[in-house]
Order: C-alpha cells, then structure tokens, then sequence
C-alpha cells in the first residue's frame, strides 16, 4: 500500500531542497520526521510538513498505523520561477530567477 504527499509552489530552489531529499527514503516516517527537526535547513521544514500529512493521509484515509510505514521516495520536482531584475551599473539590469519545488513524499508499509 502507498501513500502519497505533496507540497506544491514551495519559495525555494530544487538544488537546496534536494539535498535535505537525499536523506529520507528507506527510513521509517516517525525516525524521519524526528531526524528532521534537527536539519537547520528550511527545507527540512518543508519536507516535515509533507511528512506529517502522508502519515495523517495514512492513518485517516487508509486505516494505517504511522509507525509501521516507511518513506519509499522523497522527490523535488522543479516549480515555475519568478523572474526579476536586479539594478547595476549605468543604469542597466540584470535578471535572476527566485525558484519554486514541488515536494512529493511516498509512504509504503514495506521497507
């Protein structure tokens, strides 16, 4: 049985969110998310908001217990940017983009 999550239009980049992703899969949900309030990184705190509504997706739509399952795949996928000019040097500007992620998190009950 799996259980999916997602977190859509998250204000930070894919490369950053990635690397807090790479941690999670073939743990169990409850070590995950205590794992996480450690992370000082903002995407740890995106991705312990995705957490906990796939475990509540579990429990609540599914009858499964939050202990038994276990996170198969942690994905960022990559949003649509916002784009912006920064002023410089006689009067020109130059672009940059502020990314967006979509986080996606699947629970399973197997490891």
């Amino acid at each position: 049985m799996e259980v999916k999550s997602h977190s859509k239009y998250m204000r930070i980049s894919p490369k950053k969110a990635r690397e807090v992703a790479r941690v999670l899969p073939g743990r169990k949900a409850s070590d995950a998310v205590s794992l996480l309030k450690f992370i000082p990184r903002k995407a740890a705190r995106m991705f312990d908001k995705t957490l906990k509504s796939a475990m509540a997706n579990a429990e609540n739509n599914l009858n499964l217990s939050a202990d038994d399952l276990f996170i198969s795949e942690a994905i960022v996928d990559e949003g649509p940017a916002l784009k912006r000019f920064r002023p410089c040097a006689r009067g020109s500007a130059h672009p940059y983009k502020k990314r967006m992620s979509h986080l996606r998190i699947t629970l399973s009950d197997e490891a």
